[in-house]
């Protein structure tokens, strides 16, 4: 049982009147209650741990809903950092082939620990490239990872098919045949699948992009997460070159595609949606299909600036995602909340997205987007998923005056001060609790050096 006591600023949604000296009583995975001087009395058995928060603001949890874990190890690569996506992928996919088991492990462990330390609750991964000759259960990797720190985790089975012999970007030794793609996609969900409403683990389905797969592995992995009710994702409409090689290939836009495949509908989101014309906005809208932004990745590859704006008007879903660590080139959450807002407003004006609404992407949408029903709101009955920082620090010094807004507008480090997730304090006084943060970067950095060599 723990209890957040006499909060300086505590936000249970976003939205909400702000709430000052209140408390929370967490006991197990969910929260208890929210009032003013609450006074819990522990069971038999059963400590109460008391944290002062008469210096943090108080949020939920956020939830990231775009991501590539293994990415974290091959960050500011010189080869690739001016360069836009095709290019970049076709660079990095000859460093990423030689990926392992370890590599896997580690790297999600430090992709999973920078969301964790800014305030990131809940995570997915989109995971597509399985290497010919590593045969570890890779999604069990990433569970692993994610056990041992303490996070709640809704990884997809991604998938390649196409290579460059087939008119793809990856090499062979990196795709998979369409029968090998949907039996381990099955076994997946059979084995790790917890549709429960506090689940810790979800399963969802995600062929990488209408440029790597084929169209009768679309159709096929829509029937398969249909049949076990598991969601749907991919890359969409992120730059003018896939625009460009959907209309040669196929002679249709990528959202054209997806609707011909039936890879639309609440239970699927597009990662980026930079270049949604004004039809294929309504067409979202109306079947409710969402988005997860990621404003640094489209800045950092110049791919553009998506329409959130107008998405938002429209009634669209759209959650936040940092992707992967070599496009962004971060795991940091609350820096790509800022991010979101700023970059909206170069193109839509000084009001163009709020911080309220960048929070409410960042929690409620990210929520309904991975399927956490009870996430992204501090309530009775909801997750205990918090995240806890410190307003009395030096950089938010001058902000109070709306210290919720002062999470997304400033601060010089978005570390938060504690983060809770299920009840489980996973971040304290800035650091980990799961694992040594050094040891994890020291063995980051020697597994990136070895992808680098080639050995």
């Amino acid at each position: 049982m723990i209890l957040l006591q006499s909060c300086r600023a505590l936000a249970p949604y976003a939205g909400a009147e702000r709430l000052e000296g209140w408390d929370i009583l967490i006991r197990g995975p969910r929260i208890a209650e929210v009032g003013r001087g609450l006074s819990p009395r522990p069971e038999a058995g059963e400590e109460l741990r008391v944290i002062d928060c008469s210096r943090l603001a108080v949020v939920p949890g956020f939830i990231n809903t775009h991501h590539h874990f293994y990415q974290t190890l091959t960050r500011a690569l010189p080869a690739v950092q001016n360069v836009p996506l095709f290019s970049w992928l076709k660079a990095l996919y000859e460093i990423w082939k030689r990926l392992d088991e370890e590599a896997v492990y580690w790297s999600s462990l430090l992709a999973m620990g920078e969301l964790l330390k800014t305030g990131c609750t809940a995570t997915t991964d989109h995971h597509y490239l399985y290497p010919r000759g590593v045969r570890a259960d890779l999604m069990g990797v990433q569970f692993e990872a994610a056990a041992v720190l303490g996070m709640r985790f809704a990884p997809c089975r991604g998938s390649m098919s196409l290579s460059r012999k087939d008119g793809g970007l990856p090499p062979d030794s990196v795709v998979q045949s369409d029968e090998e793609i949907l039996k381990d996609s099955l076994r997946v969900i059979e084995t790790y699948h917890d549709g429960s409403e506090l689940s810790m683990r979800r399963i969802a389905l995600a062929p990488c992009s209408p440029f790597s797969v084929t169209r009768g592995l679309m159709e096929e992995t829509v029937r398969l997460a249909r049949t076990y009710g598991v969601r749907l994702h991919t890359h969409l409409a992120e730059t003018a070159d896939e625009e460009r090689y959907c209309l040669s290939s196929h002679g249709r836009r990528p959202l054209a595609l997806m609707m011909d495949w039936g890879f639309v509908g609440p239970d699927v989101w597009y990662a980026h949606g930079v270049h949604f014309n004004d039809e294929e906005l309504e067409v979202l809208a109306s079947t409710g299909t969402a988005v997860a932004h990621c404003p640094s990745s489209n800045m950092r590859l110049g791919s553009g600036i998506a329409r959130v704006r107008e998405m938002l008007d429209r009634g669209i879903t759209v959650g936040l995602g940092v992707d992967g660590s070599a496009s962004n080139d971060s795991s940091d959450f609350l820096g790509e909340m800022r991010q979101a807002m700023l970059l909206q407003r170069v193109r839509y004006g000084a009001s163009g997205l709020r911080a309220q609404e960048v929070l409410a992407m960042a929690t409620e949408h990210g929520a309904r987007i991975l399927d956490f029903p009870r996430c992204g709101r501090l309530e009775p009955g909801w997750a205990a998923d918090l995240a806890l920082f410190d307003l009395g620090r030096l950089d938010y010094a001058g902000a109070q005056a709306d210290p919720i807004a002062a999470l997304v507008f400033a601060g010089i480090s978005h570390q938060a001060e504690y983060t809770i997730v299920n009840g489980r304090i996973t971040v304290e006084k800035g650091r980990l609790t799961g694992y040594d943060e050094e040891a994890i970067a020291e063995k980051a950095n020697l597994l990136a050096a070895r992808l680098l060599q080639g050995s």
